[in-house]
Formats: C-alpha cells, sequence, structure tokens
C-alpha cells in the first residue's frame, strides 16, 4: 500500500490515479477528502498531518510515501515512517532547494531544502522530485484571459521550461512502487523551452483565440502577483524571471530516462486545460 499526501492537489491526484491504473491500493490522507472517498482501491483518511497521532496512523502499513509536505510535518511524518517500517519516500520537492541549479538563494529554497534533509536525516530510503516552474502554474493567468484574452504578467521574453503535472507523477510513481531510484535526485523539467509570451499563445490556440501579452513593470507586477502567490514567494519569482530574459530554459532528459517516453509538450498541458481559460 501507499500514502499519498496532497492527494487532491495538481500533482498528487495524477499520483493516485496512475497507481491505481497500476492496481496499487493507495492510503490518502487530508483534512478534506471529499472526491476521494468511496473511490475503488482508495482508503481515504481524513485528519491533520501536523498532528503526531495521525502521522503514526496514517504511516502504519504503508509500503511507501509521496510526501508533499506543509510546514511543520516533514520531520514528524519523516519519523513515524522510519518507526512504521515505511521502505521509501518521494519527496515533491523544488528545483530551488538547488541554488546552483536556480543561480539564487530563496526562502521556497530553503524550505524545500528543510523538507528533503528531514527526509534525509529520517534513515528512510528518499528519492527527491525537483520540477522547475510547473505549467499548471499558467492557472494564475486564468482569470485574466477569461476576461480580456490577455496576460498580464512581467518579463514576456523570459524562458522557461513547464513541466506537465502527469510527469512529475509518472516519475514519483516509478520511484514509489518499484525502489529503483533509492537515495537519488531527481530535477525535472519540461520538454520545451518556451518563452512566457509563447505560453500565452499556445494557451491562445488551444481556446481557439489570441491572447496577448501585456508586460507589466516590475513594480507593478509585485503588487499584481503578491495578490496571488505568497509575498515571500513574489520576490524569487521575480528575480528569476528576470535573470531569464534573452536565454533558452534547461531542459532535461530525466522524465523520458526514468519513465520511458518523452515528456508532454506545453501545447498538450494547454489543450487539456482549455476550458479553465476559456
Amino acid at each position: 500500500m501507499i500514502l499519498v499526501t496532497g492527494a487532491t492537489g495538481n500533482v498528487g491526484r495524477h499520483v493516485v490515479r496512475e497507481l491505481l491504473e497500476r492496481g496499487t491500493r493507495v492510503r490518502v490522507v487530508a483534512e478534506h477528502t471529499g472526491a476521494l472517498e468511496g473511490v475503488d482501491g482508495v482508503e481515504a483518511v481524513q485528519g491533520d498531518l501536523t498532528d503526531p497521532d495521525t502521522q503514526a496512523a496514517v504511516v502504519e502499513g504503508a509500503e511507501a510515501l509521496f510526501l508533499m509536505a506543509i510546514p511543520g510535518t516533514a520531520e514528524g511524518v519523516s519519523a513515524a515512517a522510519k518507526s512504521a517500517g515505511v521502505e521509501r519516500i518521494v519527496v515533491l520537492s523544488s528545483l530551488t532547494a538547488d541554488e546552483d541549479a536556480v543561480g539564487q538563494s530563496s526562502a521556497i529554497g530553503a524550505f524545500h531544502r528543510g523538507i528533503e534533509k528531514a527526509v534525509e536525516d529520517s534513515g528512510v530510503h528518499w528519492t527527491h522530485l525537483r520540477p522547475n516552474l510547473l505549467a499548471s502554474n499558467a492557472l494564475l493567468w486564468a482569470p485574466a484571459i477569461r476576461a480580456d484574452r490577455m496576460v498580464h504578467w512581467p518579463f514576456a521574453r523570459a524562458a522557461t521550461s513547464p513541466v506537465h503535472e502527469k510527469d512529475i507523477a509518472a516519475v514519483a510513481v516509478e520511484a514509489l512502487v518499484t525502489g529503483d531510484h533509492l537515495d537519488t535526485v531527481y530535477p525535472l523539467t519540461g520538454p520545451q523551452s518556451l518563452t512566457q509570451a509563447e505560453q500565452a499563445r499556445l494557451i491562445g490556440e488551444a481556446i481557439g483565440a489570441e491572447v496577448g501579452f501585456d508586460e507589466l513593470p516590475e513594480d507593478v507586477a509585485r503588487t499584481v502577483m503578491t495578490r496571488m502567490i505568497p509575498a515571500d514567494a513574489v520576490d524569487a519569482v521575480l528575480r528569476f524571471l528576470a535573470r531569464s530574459v534573452g536565454k533558452e530554459a534547461v531542459v532535461l532528459p530525466t522524465v523520458e530516462q526514468v519513465t520511458g517516453r518523452p515528456g508532454r509538450a506545453f501545447a498538450q498541458w494547454a489543450a487539456e486545460n482549455a476550458d479553465a481559460f476559456r
């Protein structure tokens, strides 16, 4: 049995789906299990993962754990997993945990590296997944695209290689079920370097309408972005985008190396999520 935390999130829900497709029993834990209750093959546990009693209960009998940690949970969950005999923990981390890879330090990176370190210190085998920007981050643009077919954002020419959440989940499942990826760090990217303006254009193609890009000055962008993402993340995102202008984003083959198939293109993600932008 595999325990999945964050099972209703952008990545976690795909981890659950793929595990079920492989015939693997799944246990999920969340404060609101809602849509997962009554699903064949899923044991849905309602609980607070910051509570030590919940931590001990949910890991019991699990072979492996997919960990999307929230503040204050990584050490307790990892220690409980060790005590319960969990064999491996797959951590949903971030490429920001590697300061050399992203060229900057940040509160986000320090948070994710702290989670990784807590798992490593537990003594349980681990696999760290470090995606760069998720394709689903483009959903931040959805309200504006629906309203006026525009993206209001900074740094139109900043290039990234957004990774599809399904590809992150596919790598996670390989690590969870096979045990062939122990004590390994996997940086994950999508298969293409795309500017933000190009991503907006591809969303437009998916919805059958032209989507423009209104490039905001950095001071205006800071105000807009603070309404959408945590304030301590805004500065890191702005610095990252500023450094990415006029450069090709790094594209890594990790998804294909682990799963045996190429990563999904951003255009595919846009087509699958077109209704969010219409």
